[in-house]
């Protein structure tokens, strides 16, 4: 089994605080992995971390089984070519319609006119909608724009922090759907965090708990229910977190 993503031993500390404590991770090839905990746990410093726009402060990062050497320029830009990161907090730009705001990132990153048909239509927007200005869209509708930008260069590994923030269930269940389809045709790495743990289950063939920086389960979603002879990964998490 080849592995896109490694933490080796982990750490971060901001300002005297424990972030991560010495977290070790392995993300499968062509997996969809969720990293999975509630609010304050670690997972977007961890989601930085792997797409190495911040440093830690020990251990060791693995990519495509690079080494990674902050101190590199060469070796970062090198690396960034063939991952995406999309933050949680992202937005579009309001003034730019739809297709006008694919089209700019697509010229940014020099993505070709079938790619930019490819993020189109993985969007899900109709043409009318991608003829609007995004400042018109729902958030469901700029979440899902976002994440065809991300993923219209079909990147080796696509991190997504918290791709269903804030969306209602029909907005989340499209996105999820995008996210599916795409590790389904296209064999990729994605990496999502989350703190809905149903999200988790129905997305991800593999995943990593997390609690206070450190990471309580990391495995097959079924390998944890049998583990804590849980129903859901809700319990299992609960029950993780009580062992400790």
């Amino acid at each position: 089994m080849s592995i896109d993503v490694k933490l080796d031993s982990v750490s971060k500390v901001i300002r005297g605080k424990v972030i991560l404590d010495k977290i070790d991770l392995e993300v499968p090839r062509g997996s969809v992995f969720c990293l999975v905990g509630p609010n304050g746990a670690g997972k977007t410093t961890t989601m930085r971390i792997m797409a190495t726009l911040m440093r830690p402060s020990g251990g060791d990062v693995y990519i495509v089984n690079e080494k990674i050497d902050y101190r590199s320029l060469s070796l970062l830009q090198k690396v960034r070519r063939i991952l995406t990161y999309l933050p949680e907090e992202a937005d579009t730009y309001s003034r730019l319609t739809g297709l006008e705001y694919l089209r700019f990132f697509a010229d940014i990153h020099g993505i070709s006119e079938e790619d930019l048909k490819f993020g189109i239509e993985i969007s899900g927007l109709s043409a009318e909608d991608l003829k609007r200005k995004t400042g018109t869209y729902s958030r469901g509708m700029r979440r899902r724009l976002l994440i065809a930008r991300a993923l219209m260069s079909k990147p080796q590994i696509a991190i997504l922090d918290e791709p269903t923030s804030g969306l209602d269930v029909f907005s989340s269940v499209k996105v999820r759907e995008v996210i599916k389809r795409f590790s389904r045709e296209y064999g990729k790495t994605i990496i999502l965090s989350t703190h809905n743990m149903l999200e988790a289950e129905d997305l991800c063939e593999r995943i990593a708990l997390i609690n206070k920086g450190r990471i309580v389960f990391s495995g097959d979603p079924e390998e944890a229910l049998k583990k804590t002879s849980s129903s859901n990964l809700e319990e299992v998490f609960v029950k993780l977190c009580e062992e400790r």
